[in-house]
């Protein structure tokens, strides 16, 4: 006969979510580093890391001390997109299809001209309208991107335009936003 065994219920604290700093403004990541104790020029330090050097490994960031570092890593990441697949075309387009928190996936898209750059970048997930002609809206509307993933969206075209090197031969200048359900005029009356 099976001997009877006793289970006892363990006590196990939800791991909570690590803090994205990407999506910060300078300010909200000074009152971040505030809150933990840190002076506020921390976040100047950071965001020149992620924003003008490229760099979102923590253990990189040489001018922050090691036990600050280690305890970011605890608490916080600096978390981008995931690209799926990236698409050039003969006259310079490119086009990425990204995978954000959830699992649903953007485009953005890079229209290279003579004398500028555009990056179209996405804002939401679907859209609320079922245009016929747009397949964007089959899906449904799903809800509004984050500021990380749509900054996310800017940090991975400069990357792969290589302008953190500051060697880009092309580099986006103006950046369009797709909003949507804002856009369409007949909006309202769907």
């Amino acid at each position: 006969m099976p001997k009877e065994v006793e289970v006892t219920a363990i006590d196990v604290e939800p791991q909570q979510a690590k803090t994205n700093l990407l999506g910060f403004s300078a300010s909200k990541l000074g009152d971040f580093f505030e809150e933990i104790g840190e002076k506020r020029f921390r976040a100047t330090q950071i965001i020149k890391w992620i924003h003008q050097m490229g760099e979102c490994d923590l253990d990189q960031m040489t001018n922050i001390s090691k036990d600050l570092r280690e305890r970011l890593k605890s608490i916080a990441e600096i978390k981008l997109p995931e690209v799926v697949s990236c698409q050039d075309s003969v006259d310079g387009t490119r086009k990425w299809l990204i995978k954000v928190d959830g699992g649903s996936c953007i485009e953005m898209v890079y229209i290279p001209e003579r004398e500028r750059g555009t990056l179209c970048v996405s804002s939401q997930i679907g859209c609320a309208l079922d245009c016929s002609f747009c397949a964007t809206g089959k899906q449904g509307f799903n809800r509004d991107l984050t500021a990380a993933e749509i900054i996310g969206q800017l940090w991975i075209a400069a990357d792969s335009f290589k302008q953190f090197e500051h060697k880009a031969p092309r580099r986006v200048t103006n950046v369009a936003v797709s909003y949507t359900h804002l856009t369409l005029p007949t909006t309202p009356y769907v």
